[in-house]
């Protein structure tokens, strides 16, 4: 295995400014497991071409993770899946009128041949974004995969064995 290259190796982008609140909680899994990331807000509707330009460049940048997070109609995800071979994770963002669900519904929904991996509606998928964003570099990078499994063991370690009235 091989240590990934510097630079961000995770593109956490989102369709407005609005979608910061949910997507924060990618990088706050990514900066705690020592992850290089950048952030940019992508609208499929509003700015077409940013979007054509991020997924065509995303190879050339050498971003691994591209984690995609949109509400209401939510197009991004699986825009960007339709613009580069990087592997793109989707976040539902909540929304007031369906809470989220149009968005879940409209990022599972895609055809063949241009996969999005789906999580949980708001901040929890975006935070296991993060985690799966981890899940795959560290296919490829020893010192991350440990910092992941030391991670998780903290996680398992945090949850008691009996209930208490507290």
């Amino acid at each position: 295995m091989t240590t990934l290259p510097a630079g961000p190796s995770v593109g956490i982008i989102m369709g407005s400014q609005s979608d910061w609140a949910t997507m924060r909680e990618a990088a706050v899994l990514l900066d705690e497991l020592g992850i290089a990331y950048e952030t940019r807000i992508v609208s499929a509707h509003r700015t077409p071409d940013r979007l054509w330009t991020y997924g065509k460049t995303a190879v050339e940048r050498r971003l691994q993770v591209i984690i995609a997070g949109a509400g209401g109609a939510a197009h991004l995800p699986g825009m960007m899946a339709s613009k580069t071979r990087v592997p793109v994770i989707g976040v539902p963002v909540l929304t007031k009128a369906l809470s989220g669900v149009d968005s879940l519904y409209s990022i599972l929904q895609m055809p063949k041949g241009f996969p999005v991996a789906t999580m949980a509606i708001g901040a929890p998928g975006a935070a296991n974004a993060g985690l799966m964003a981890a899940g795959i570099l560290a296919l490829q990078d020893t010192a991350l995969a440990a910092r992941l499994d030391a991670w998780r063991d903290a996680l398992s370690a945090s949850i008691p064995e009996e209930p208490s009235d507290d």
